[in-house]
């Protein structure tokens, strides 16, 4: 008996972790983006956008959201 195998490739984007860490992201599984509240705290230095992700994941990354917009739009 043979078997069928179908494969599905992801194509990532490549972003930049606040700390220049690369970070892989599925621009299909993009929620929203925004900039980060500066004086929260919360983000770390050198974080200019927040990607919520559709499982509720949240990334932040060095990249502006213009930029993250432009290479997610680019890659669907």
């Amino acid at each position: 008996m043979t078997g069928i195998v179908l494969a599905a490739a992801i194509a990532l984007i490549e972003l930049h972790g606040p700390s220049g860490q690369v970070v892989g992201i599925n621009p299909a599984e993009i929620s929203s983006v925004r900039s980060p509240i500066e004086d929260s705290g919360r983000w770390a230095e050198g974080a200019h956008c927040v990607i919520v992700m559709t499982n509720g994941r949240v990334n932040a990354v060095a990249e502006d959201c213009d930029t993250v917009m432009r290479k997610a739009n680019d890659q669907k």
